[in-house]
């Protein structure tokens, strides 16, 4: 049976989504086509305003409702501290830690070679226009291989421009380890090299 053009036309769509495969496509649009009128009228709506109602923030990338954002428009955020991440996600997952009161600088990925993502896909080179009272860089790249070579990316390219002051400006890299609750015999060589190496005084 084949289906309806309307309907093949959607599922591809949802299929270019992350993490949603051909069944979960199907799925998600005939959960839509039994929806009432009203509902799909709201959901196309508010699919539409995601873009015209949000910003990336022209100091940090961050997406926003306001250019400059919340974050880069508070004077109460320490601006000797600059954390960059890989996402807009990783932003709000720091926030919620209550754990960060710095600014950010949001990359919108992370270099990948065999995806064909390099430096200049990504807000990458200008963390060199940032420096202005920055005491500390915090590199919160993810731990995986594509977030580690960006981390040493960084560095290496922060470290030969010419504003970047290397004697006054720490480089620094968030801990990696076991996180709570975790058995350390299920752990993976790479995770307790890591715990091992940010071990902290008690």
């Amino acid at each position: 049976m084949k289906l309806p053009r309307a309907v093949q036309n959607l599922i591809e769509k949802f299929e270019k989504l992350p993490g949603v495969g051909p069944k979960s496509a199907q799925r998600l649009v005939f959960y839509l086509l039994h929806n009432p009128d009203h509902e799909l009228e709201d959901f196309a709506q508010k699919l539409l305003l995601l873009k015209k109602n949000t910003f990336l923030c022209d100091i940090c990338h961050n997406v926003s409702e306001t250019n400059p954002c919340s974050v880069c428009d508070d004077p109460t955020r320490d601006e000797n501290i600059l954390c960059v991440v890989e996402h807009p996600l990783d932003v709000l997952a720091l926030e919620r830690s209550n754990s960060y009161k710095g600014k950010y600088h949001v990359l919108h990925g992370s270099i990948a070679p065999l995806n064909n993502i390099g430096p200049d896909q990504l807000f990458l080179h200008d963390i060199s226009k940032r420096f202005n009272g920055v005491k500390e860089l915090i590199i919160a790249t993810n731990p995986t291989m594509e977030g580690e070579a960006t981390a040493l990316y960084i560095t290496e390219y922060l470290t030969q421009q010419k504003g970047f002051d290397v004697e006054n400006i720490i480089i620094s890299r968030i801990g990696h380890g076991l996180p709570i609750g975790a058995d350390i015999e299920y752990a993976d060589g790479v995770t307790l090299s890591r715990a091992l190496e940010g071990r902290r005084k008690i």
